[in-house]
């Protein structure tokens, strides 16, 4: 059992980043803060498993900067993120650390040419922060050697570490030195992921502070058992019923969440989609208008799932089931981070209800479910569930919203006074 600092003048930080640290209005470590960052500032490799929006990207962000050398200009530590959404925000947290020790700091990712980041690299960028893909293409090139690293982080370990990554992954890892000291951050660590992580891991230390596959207790879970036939109608009333804070709706697939996304915006909805066709620059431009209100329905495939770090979401709409229950944590995190309330809701067919049970059993328990009211869908016979309750209550009742008229798709204005069109405006 790791021991638990009660203030951050307790976990022998630089008076640079308790400062920082201030700066940023925290003044209480959160669980994982508090029993990963001695181990690591000790130079021990650590998996660490906390839910997410429990602030671990700062519980190694911290023994980053401390351990890493202002005078020296090889790169000392690289963190591997899955999106390119991550990157940015990972970033913004280490970068505001780093200018306080005088470090330089470069993030890689896709979607935006090589040639800055190389010109970062080549200046002696001493942290990197970068997606695999693009993280091998600047080895494959000369302009990045790990020869130096110190410290290795994969954050969203999990996802790192399954076959989309691995190889990628793995290929990075084979160009480090054999005496680096690695963590793995994840909100879920399932044993295959302790298995792998052993293979590159020397002696880590497990730090849990929470099962992972557990919902924080300030998100409300609604299930609602729907035909396929009237889904559509359903989230239209959930949207049109959503109140003044941010609505993240998820798609399975970059096709359907494009053409939902269409749809709804045709139809007067203030909505953007985030799937991987879009350019780096109209996903920077989507997440700006989400974070900022003006749009505040985003439709996103799993890759938002990741990492998204907005404030205040109120509500996750699952519009189509997740292929696990590790994706279903990941996206229900996104809502009810560090406390605040938040409520997940769920939509399930027939068809899904197989896959339901199996998830539900993953996760250790039933979650009631509720026939929709406006069409409920029919139960199938001899599959009456894993005993979860059914009842029907009224939907949720929020503050109705403003409907533009559908020949009239709404503009986004941002603060350079641009003008750009929603989904589904041309």
């Amino acid at each position: 059992m790791v021991s638990q600092a009660a203030s951050f003048a307790e976990l022998e930080l630089s008076p640079a980043s308790r400062a920082v640290v201030a700066e940023m209005g925290i003044s209480v470590p959160t669980p994982i803060q508090a029993q990963a960052i001695p181990p690591l500032l000790e130079g021990r490799d650590v998996v660490g498993q906390a839910r997410t929006g429990s602030g671990k990207t700062l519980a190694f962000a911290l023994p980053i900067v401390e351990r890493c050398d202002p005078a020296a200009r090889g790169v000392q530590a690289l963190v591997l993120v899955p999106t390119r959404e991550l990157a940015i925000q990972v970033g913004a947290v280490i970068g505001r650390l780093a200018v306080a020790h005088r470090l330089r700091l470069t993030l890689l990712y896709g979607g935006r040419s090589l040639v800055p980041e190389r010109q970062a690299l080549l200046r002696g960028a001493q942290i990197v922060v970068g997606t695999p893909g693009r993280t091998l293409d600047h080895l494959r090139q000369g302009n990045l050697a790990l020869r130096s690293l110190r410290i290795f982080v994969l954050d969203e370990g999990d996802e790192m570490l399954d076959r989309g990554f691995a190889p990628d992954v793995e290929r990075i890892l084979g160009q480090t030195p054999t005496g680096r000291q690695t963590a793995l951050f994840s909100a879920t660590v399932p044993d295959w992921v302790l298995t792998t992580a052993k293979r590159h891991l020397r002696n880590p230390l497990t730090v849990r502070v929470d099962r992972g596959l557990e919902a924080p207790p300030a998100i409300e879970h609604v299930v609602y058992e729907v035909a396929p036939s009237a889904k559509l109608a359903a989230l239209r009333t959930l949207l049109d019923r959503r109140g003044d804070g941010p609505v993240l709706v998820f798609g399975r697939t970059k096709h359907g969440v494009k053409k939902l996304a269409q749809q709804l915006g045709r139809e007067g909805f203030p909505i953007a989609a985030l799937q991987g066709n879009l350019s780096q620059n109209a996903r920077e431009r989507v997440m700006a208008g989400f974070r900022s209100g003006s749009v505040p329905i985003l439709l996103a495939t799993n890759v938002a799932a990741r990492g998204l770090d907005v404030d205040g979401i109120d509500r996750v709409i699952n519009y189509e089931l997740p292929e696990s229950a590790e994706l279903f944590t990941h996206r229900s995190g996104r809502t009810g981070r560090m406390g605040r309330r938040g409520e997940t809701i769920t939509f399930i067919t027939p068809e899904d209800a197989p896959k339901w049970r199996q998830l539900e059993r993953t996760l250790g328990r039933a979650l009631p479910r509720t026939a929709w009211p406006d069409g409920p869908a029919p139960t199938p016979s001899g599959s009456p569930g894993s005993g979860a309750q059914r009842a029907t209550p009224p939907i949720p009742e929020t503050r109705p919203q403003h409907r533009p008229s559908p020949n009239r798709p709404p503009i986004d204005r941002p603060a350079n006074g641009r003008r750009y069109w929603r989904s589904g405006s041309r």
